[in-house]
Parts: C-alpha cells; structure tokens; sequence
C-alpha cells in the first residue's frame, strides 16, 4: 500500500467523522418537545425561605422522613433583600447571592475570551437567562426550619479581595431563624493559584429540640451558547460535549448530555465522587467529601421561565442536638480543564478522576499520554508549536523500523513498475491470472504489498487521538506558534500550513509507485487528491495541520533518501 494511498484512507476516515459530528450536531437528537414546551410554564412564587422542599422543582426532597412543616411560633419578619457579594483572588472574580450563597458569577481572569481582547475574560457562571449557570447549596429538614438556595443571607462586606501577601480569603454568610434558634454559618474558602474552592456549612442550634436534615449541592445551566453557525469544522464549540458528568469508584466517569436528561436521569448513591456540569475547556463540579455516601440525581427545571438542567449531590441526613453545632464540608471546582490543577486536587486525595473532564473520548487511552508528553515538551522548550514538531520527531522515531521497512518495500515496487506494466499487458483484462502473477513476483522478489500497511495503521488513531488533544486540551487554548501563527487551535488565517502541506502529499505521490491494475481516472484522481486534501486541511486547527505537514514531511524525506540509497545499490551491482 502507497503511503499516498495510506494517507487517503487515514484522511477519509477522519472527514467522515467530522461529517458525522457535525450531523449529529445540527440534525441528531434535540431535547423532547414537551421540554421545550415546558418553557412557556410560568414560575410559581417563591416561597418562603425554609419552607417545605416540594414547592419547588429545583429543591431536593429531604432524606429520611416524610415532609411535615411546623407551624411558626410566631409571624416571621419580612426577608431581606439579596443583594450581591463581589470577590476577587488572583484566578478568579465572582459575585456570591446573598439569596441562598449561590454563586452567580465567575469570571476566569486568565483566560480571555478571544485572544485579541485580553480584558475580557471567559465568563464561566453566569446568572443572564440566556446563559444561566450558577452553583447552588442549602438545607432541607423534613420537620423544622432550614436554608435552602432560596433563604437570604446576611453578609459583613459587600466585596472580597485576596490581599497582597495572603494566601487564603474567607467569605462568610449568615442565617438565622429566631424561632428554632438554628444559626447557619456559610463560609467559602479561597486560595491563591487555585481554582477550587472549599465550603462549609456551620450548623448551630440554640433552641430546644433537636434539628435533623441534610445539605445539597446543586449546579444548574442551560445548554452554553455557541459562537457561529454553519457546518463548518473549524468551530470546535459545535463538537465539543456539554452536559453532566460525575464520577465514583464504583462506575468510573460517567456523561449525561443536556437531550438524554428526559430519558436517562441519573438516580444513584455513591461515595468517593462528585457531579459537574462540562463544556469545552472549562467546567464546574460540586466534590462532596470522600468518605460521605450522597444521593447523586439529575432533573429537569420546569418552572423557572425555560428548561434547565441540574445535576445534584444531597448528603446522609445530619442530626444537630440542642447546645451543638456540626459542620458540613465540600469542595467546589470552577475553571479550567489544567492539568496543573486537577493533578494537585488528586495528589491531595479530594477527588480523583477529574482530569477526565478534558473529554478524548474512546481515545483517552492514547490522547492521555500524548497529552503528558507535549506538556513535557512544551516544559522543555516554551512553545506549543515546537513541542508538536518535537512530538512528530518522536513519534517517527517509535516508528522508524517499521517505517523503513515500509519505504523499502515502496521502493522496490516502483522499480518493478515496467515489470508489473509487462504483466499487464500480458494478461489485459484477465484479473485473476494478473493478480496471481502479480503476487508470484512479489514473492520472487520478497516484497511484501502489506508492507506499508502496518504504520499506517498505528499512526490513525494516533492522528485522531491528537486531534481530540488539541480540540480539548485547554493548555493549548489560543497558544501562539511563531510568525502568523498566533493561535493553533484555530485555522492557519493565511492557509500557509495547507498549501504546504498539500505540495508534500504531492511530492509523496510522485514519489509512490502506481498501483497495479489502477486505470487512469483513478491515476488521475490520486493525482487530484493533495489538492482536495489542502481545501479540507484549511479548516483544521493550526496545531493538528502542524503535525501532518511534519510528518509527511519528514516521511517524505525518509523516502526519498531510502529510495536513493536502493538506487545506489542497484549500480553498484
């Protein structure tokens, strides 16, 4: 098999892979139509704040008992107004409601969001309807008054900022019911050069009879918005999957897309995991505690002016006794998909698996230390566009036997060209005798036709699995090579890379024997073929068009040189 012809085959492939992802995306499956149709449903009131559970679609039901609410000693006072918390660390600028302590808004300060406007950053959680995001908590009590997500707080200061020369910032919430006597103290932990941050929940009862309920952790969205329209490959948002995931021991990553969440809810005690919300590059996940077995759920919000999704974690029922106060502790992950980051939260035993939220697919298992070995890489010499060359360099390397081995059997049948014409001419259209004499002459001369299959084949799922890595690789996000390259995650803006690309693949089909038994028109179509592929590659991202015009580039050199080296050979004789 020529590698011209091994390419097509590779090439082929994976366009008919992205056909296939931007079928699904524009024309597969969409949420149901009583779904949408849900969001004409008009929200009810909210209740008041410790109310019972069931009135509203988006508070859990309490564990452990059924739902009986008290009847207040006395008229409550009028809730306070919420009212919103401004906070900044050196990652991360969020606004925290005072309704509930919800986080409403989260601004990741290094990351822009195009690369030609710097001071505006990517906007993870966003409390807009049309881009609504927000990571709630609360409690619910199957018989005595809690706070749910809904329940206003009381705060000291109105902004937050992590101060020159600290490490940690602290923001604390306060409610409290007169009543009861419960007070519930909601603290968020902040850390410098971290995305993640700690909660806690402090529980105190000063009345007379013991409070019992559980804590939620909640994220609610509706699907991100996609910048751009049009069946175009070059809009990764389009094939990038958004949705729920979660993770435990027991069923490994899991993923729950926003049209299966009617059909497929999740509904399933677990320990050691945690439930969140992916998009591409950037994602937010509720970590309950490790040894803490949560009712983990997913639901549709009917009732909130249209259709949202939520993924939830409710804890074991929690009991406080008069005089005693219990804390509740969990962790919340918004940010990037950083390896850097990820490693760390595992390395501390707070959650495993969340690397798996940079989605390869079934490719993981080669995408992963593709992965690790370009960040290596990049380590090493401080640019993206290098440490893919470095990588070509060390992926032909692995491959150089089996690629010499290839090249060699490639040289042997263009010397047996005239032959195979003779034999072509001999037996004209009888097939059968052709191939029979065609296969007694590969023997004759010890050329295997497979030969050139075997790197062909290994080097597929290591094209796709690269693909998949900087599709989702968030390091390579908006990374400069040199020159007019400002962006490898993007098409190469002035279709240098393609051109060049497509002027290798010629060159290699010069250089590749025919086929035997190819007619003309498909002579010329092989001809033809380096000219389409560049129109495609066009549309590809920089870094992934880096990659093959190396590859073929160094394969082409390897070729070349093989072939002269046999035609030396060959006068020596």
């Amino acid at each position: 098999m020529s590698s011209t012809r091994s390419f097509l085959f590779a090439a082929f492939a994976l366009v008919g892979f992205l056909l296939w992802q931007a079928w699904q995306q524009d024309y597969g499956p969409q949420p149901s139509a009583s779904i949408e149709a849900a969001a004409n449903v008009t929200a009810p009131a909210d209740p008041k704040p410790g109310a019972a559970a069931s009135a509203q679609q988006d508070v859990p039901q309490p564990v452990g008992a059924p739902v009986t609410v008290a009847a207040p000693a006395a008229a409550a006072p009028a809730a306070p107004a919420a009212a919103l918390i401004q906070v900044q660390t050196d990652l991360l600028r969020l606004s925290i409601d005072t309704r509930g302590g919800a986080i409403v808004q989260t601004d990741l300060l290094a990351y822009p969001l195009a690369p030609e406007d710097k001071t505006q950053p990517v906007r993870l959680l966003d409390d807009t309807p049309a881009a609504y995001f927000v990571a709630q908590t609360g409690l619910v009590s199957p018989a005595s008054p809690a706070p749910d997500h809904r329940a206003v707080f009381a705060a000291e200061k109105t902004s937050y900022a992590l101060a020159t020369g600290s490490d940690v910032l602290e923001v604390p919430l306060i409610w409290q019911d007169a009543s009861s006597g419960l007070k519930v103290r909601k603290v968020y932990v902040f850390k410098r050069g971290s995305y993640l941050i700690d909660a806690r929940e402090e529980i105190s009862n000063a009345g007379t009879a013991a409070w019992s309920g559980n804590e939620y952790r909640q994220l609610q969205r509706v699907p991100p918005l996609i910048a751009g329209s049009g069946f175009a490959f070059n809009n990764p948002e389009k094939y990038a999957y958004a949705g729920a995931a979660w993770y435990n021991p027991q069923d490994k990553f899991q993923k729950l897309p926003f049209d299966k969440f009617g059909t497929e809810p999740l509904k399933r005690d677990a320990s050691g995991g945690w439930a969140a919300m992916l998009q591409h590059y950037f994602f937010a996940a509720w970590i309950p505690p490790a040894a803490e077995t949560d009712s983990y759920s997913t639901e549709i919000v009917t009732n909130a002016g249209s259709p949202r999704y939520l993924i939830r974690t409710v804890s074991p029922s929690l009991t406080v006794a008069p005089g005693q106060t219990a804390s509740i502790e969990s962790h919340l992950y918004i940010g990037p998909t950083l390896e850097s980051q990820l490693d760390a939260i595992e390395q501390a035993n707070i959650a495993h698996g969340l690397s798996l939220t940079a989605d390869y697919g079934k490719l993981t298992f080669l995408a992963e230390p593709l992965h690790w070995i370009l960040l290596r890489l990049y380590e090493l010499v401080g640019n993206w566009g290098l440490a893919i060359i470095l990588l070509v360099v060390l992926i032909k390397l692995a491959l150089f036997k089996l690629s010499e081995a290839q090249f060699r059997s490639m040289a042997k049948m263009k010397r047996l060209q005239p032959r195979m014409e003779a034999l072509k001419e001999r037996y004209g259209d009888d097939k059968q005798k052709l191939s029979a004499a065609t296969m007694e002459l590969y023997k004759k001369e010890k050329i295997n036709p497979l030969g050139g299959c075997l790197p062909t084949l290994i080097q597929i799922p290591v094209f796709f699995a690269l693909y998949y890595v900087l599709l989702e690789s968030v390091e390579l996000r908006q990374a400069p090579f040199f020159g007019w390259i400002h962006n490898l995650s993007a098409p190469d803006p002035y279709f240098i890379l393609p051109v060049l690309n497509a002027v290798i693949m010629g060159a290699t089909t010069w250089l590749s024997p025919s086929s035997p038994g190819m007619d003309p028109t498909q002579a010329r179509m092989m001809k033809v073929m380096p000219l389409i592929f560049a129109v495609l590659f066009l549309f590809f991202p920089a870094g992934l068009v880096l990659y093959y015009t190396v590859n073929g580039g160094l394969s082409l050199l390897q070729q070349w040189v093989i072939t002269k080296r046999m035609q030396t050979a060959e006068k020596a004789r």
